[in-house]
């Protein structure tokens, strides 16, 4: 597979750090309007539910884009692919930057989704290629912790840029950051062949493999639920009682803090008691967001900051977890799973934030924490059903 033969262990886990900081660059692009809604809103004239619309149509094309990735994936060196993609991801945030109405910044947002959908069915088999072969585990989890680490403090970072530098500025550092990775990528990773994974396990398998259907499911409902209220989080700090605009990202960085204590308990846990993080995840995850959809004022902000690190405690826990249920369930179908598994995350994000989005127009920010509060508790129920394979599976 590879073509450079005889690369030092530093140089790999090099390359491989590089991918993970790739994927922080792309899913941090991918939610930075959860973090700069407000900003967003007054600047364009919109509404925030309309922002929030940047969000769902990112992550719909970036599902679709994804799942047309293996023909191309099949056709161009990768090293050269992962570069492109991410000079892309650098050009939607220029694009984002420079745009003078809803519709350019639409446009910025769909170039920047057909990239993501095809990083990620990419980068997670470019990694095991150039692991050692007992460590491919560690190399995909490398990657896949870039994920955690943009859900969690990407957009926390964001708003801080935001505050300092406009939404704007926000945009034109994430540009930056693409454009760095990118000369990053083109010094440290080494020049393989196009991949024969594709051609050996196809979508299509990774669709029709039954004991991978509810691990698809779940997944969908996690996402939709968390971020049908993560990406109006910003708008809801906002709207409390007594808040001010500079403690807002102070709030968004207590939700990443716990959320990489959460990846980090997940990542002990999840080998004996995978069942169990994921019930316990969503008990807790329901029941802070119900708190925070009904009780803001009687819990105070300390008693909402508490609830907002259980919260981002409980969802990382859930993805890692996640993550690293389909690849353990998926054997000789990993790659392909991966990209699956990844596009029914992004089609549940996109129709969770449109669902947020409706809620928000019609009863306000509380009202989604309490609506996805209860879509937890119901994610639970359907988790806890014990029928056929899924009792072997869970």
């Amino acid at each position: 597979m590879a073509e450079d033969h005889g690369r030092s262990p530093f140089r790999t886990w090099l390359s491989i750090s590089v991918l993970g900081i790739a994927a922080f660059t792309m899913v941090s692009t991918e939610f930075a309007p959860i973090g700069l809604m407000s900003q967003m809103a007054g600047d364009l004239g919109e509404s925030q539910a309309t922002i929030g619309l940047t969000v769902t149509l990112y992550a719909w094309f970036g599902a679709l884009s994804g799942l047309l990735a293996p023909t191309l994936v099949g056709r161009v060196p990768r090293k050269a692919l992962l570069i492109g993609l991410m000079l892309v991801i650098a050009a939607s945030n220029a694009i984002a930057l420079m745009s003078p109405s809803l519709e350019a910044l639409f446009l910025a947002r769909l170039v920047g989704s057909v990239a993501h959908g095809i990083f990620w069915a990419t980068v997670a088999a470019f990694a095991m290629d150039i692991a050692p072969p007992h460590r491919t585990g560690l190399a995909t989890s490398i990657v896949f912790g870039g994920i955690s680490v943009a859900t969690v403090m990407g957009v926390p970072a964001v708003n801080m840029a935001g505050q300092v530098m406009g939404w704007r500025g926000a945009f034109g550092a994430l540009g930056l950051l693409g454009l760095l990775t990118a000369v990053s990528m083109m010094v440290t990773l080494p020049n393989l062949a196009t991949s024969a994974r594709g051609r050996e396990a196809t979508l299509a398998d990774a669709i029709g493999q039954r004991t991978l259907r509810p691990i698809y499911a779940i997944t969908a409902l996690i996402g939709a639920v968390h971020f049908s209220a993560y990406t109006f989080a910003e708008p809801y700090i906002a709207a409390l009682p007594g808040i001010l605009p500079t403690t807002v990202p102070i709030f968004l960085f207590a939700f990443g803090a716990a959320g990489l204590l959460g990846s980090v308990l997940g990542a002990l846990l999840i080998d004996r008691f995978l069942r169990e993080v994921i019930l316990c995840a969503l008990t807790a995850m329901g029941m802070a967001l119900i708190l925070m959809g009904t009780s803001s004022t009687v819990l105070g902000l300390l008693g909402v900051g508490a609830c907002l690190v259980v919260w981002g405690a409980a969802i990382s826990m859930l993805f890692a977890t996640l993550q690293t249920w389909i690849l353990k369930a998926a054997g000789p179908l990993a790659t392909p799973a991966a990209a699956v598994h990844t596009a029914v995350l992004n089609a549940a994000i996109g129709i969770g934030a449109m669902a947020g989005s409706a809620l928000l127009d019609r009863w306000g920010p509380f009202t989604v924490m309490l609506g996805a509060g209860i879509g937890a508790i119901l994610t639970l129920g359907f988790a806890l059903i014990p029928q056929g394979r899924r009792r072997q599976t869970i």
